[in-house]
């Protein structure tokens, strides 16, 4: 599956990347579990015929799903986009597809570069075979416009610590700029956007924005919870199933 092998300056590619998750231990390369990075670096090393590093704009961890994953890779190989992609999704599972490939700046970073991240967290009142393994259902009435409500506290920048996981070491600030309550037919779509999340940040969100559209947790109760900076303080994580990074932009 050889391209051709003319030697050029480095050119830097961004490619864009959709999986369903649901039988990898993340993106990130794991001890335990195999991970959607270091397959796609390896089909690229395949097809280049050379050694590189992928990097992509952050860690989506076990079960998580991706339409718009992003990444970038340097090659001083001259390859065009089209055909890279078809070689590349020849290799890959049939789970993980690359959806698209482009040039870009060399000061380009699928990390560093990026304005805001875009997670949809969908929900279903239904058990539905089929999205039984991309939403979570959810067995009882939820009040969304309580749910909206509840989204409200977290809108603005904010200490997060009590929604992200013990041991990580980053600072915990993050600025969220809109979660909108989108309803569909047996469920509704959570979309939230940021400036970045941390791990397990989205899913811990909902777990509480779930807990304000149940009644059990009055919305104002967010902002005692964002205060504690405690993660004990605030409710359970929900299920990794209903996450998809939507959308990065740059």
């Amino acid at each position: 599956m050889g391209l051709p092998s003319s030697i050029l300056p480095p050119v830097r590619f961004k490619l864009t990347i959709a999986y369903d998750g649901t039988h990898y231990s993340g993106w990130q390369v794991q001890k335990n579990g195999i991970a959607i990075q270091p397959l796609i670096q390896k089909a690229l090393q395949t097809v280049l015929r050379h050694p590189l590093d992928l990097t992509g704009s952050g860690r989506t961890d076990a079960g998580v799903h991706a339409r718009g994953q992003c990444a970038h890779f340097d090659t001083s190989v001259q390859v065009e986009p089209k055909r890279l992609m078809l070689s590349l999704n020849a290799l890959l599972p049939a789970d993980i597809r690359i959806v698209d490939i482009e040039p870009v700046a060399l000061d380009f970073h699928a990390r560093y570069s990026a304005l805001s991240k875009i997670y949809h967290y969908y929900l279903s009142w239904e058990p539905d075979p089929f999205t039984l393994l991309y939403s979570h259902f959810v067995l009882g009435p939820l009040d969304l416009k309580q749910l909206q409500e509840g989204a409200k506290e977290f809108v603005g920048t904010h200490d997060f610590t009590s929604f992200v996981n013990v041991g990580q070491n980053k600072s915990a600030v993050r600025t969220i700029y809109r979660i909108d309550v989108v309803e569909q037919t047996g469920g509704a779509r959570l979309e939230f956007e940021g400036n970045g999340f941390l791990y397990k940040m989205v899913r811990n969100l909902t777990g509480a924005l779930l807990e304000v559209a149940a009644g059990k947790m009055p919305p104002e109760e967010i902002r005692q919870i964002l205060a504690a900076r405690n993660r004990q303080r605030a409710p359970a994580t929900a299920p990794a199933k209903g996450l998809f990074l939507a959308q990065v932009i740059y």
